[in-house]
């Protein structure tokens, strides 16, 4: 028996260290952003941004003045405000992750929420719209919304849900500027 205690104290080291290894996160988690997440309908707060998504659905077209474009369009109605300064206060990136693929809000219309400055304690409703492959129109998603255009780290990104099997489906959504809320 003595003989292979050093073997199993051994092999018992090497599982204690490759347990170790596997729940050791990588170096990059060191830096990276935090996730605030808000529940199906609710606000969420970081430090630079409260956002919540007030209604969504899919487009063929979406149009805003004299620019318009079809395909097969997410457009997404989010109520944003800045917690505590106006500083800077803007919806900057907004991306949509449906399962491993991450897709951008267009900035190819000036009416969007994309840039648009936020106030303190008052809400500014606005409009972001994701022009998703065809093959994109069911699942989960989460609507991801950072204030600056370095990627955040050690802060905080603001994460919305969304289910994409419950959106109604219209033939055209005209975006509309963004509005401070009782404007």
């Amino acid at each position: 028996m003595r003989r292979g205690a050093p073997w199993a104290i051994g092999a018992a080291l090497v599982v204690v260290a490759g347990v170790a290894v596997a729940l050791t996160p990588p170096d990059i988690a060191l830096t990276q952003a935090f996730s605030i997440r808000g529940g199906a309908g609710d606000a969420a707060t970081g430090r630079t941004l409260t956002a919540q998504v007030r209604d969504a659905a899919f487009a063929e077209r979406v149009s805003t003045g004299d620019w318009e474009a079809d395909g097969n369009w997410i457009v997404v109605t989010v109520a944003a405000s800045a917690p505590q300064t106006e500083v800077d206060a803007a919806v900057i990136i907004a991306a949509l992750e449906v399962g491993d693929r991450t897709f951008h809000a267009s900035e190819r219309m000036r009416d969007s929420l994309l840039g648009a400055g936020l106030r303190v304690g008052t809400d500014t409703v606005g409009m972001l719209a994701f022009e998703l492959p065809s093959d994109v129109d069911a699942g989960d998603a989460d609507l991801r919304l950072i204030t600056s255009y370095s990627t955040p780290q050690l802060d905080d990104v603001v994460v919305l849900p969304l289910s994409l099997d419950d959106l109604p489906s219209e033939a055209e959504i005209e975006i509309v500027a963004p509005e401070w809320e009782g404007s």
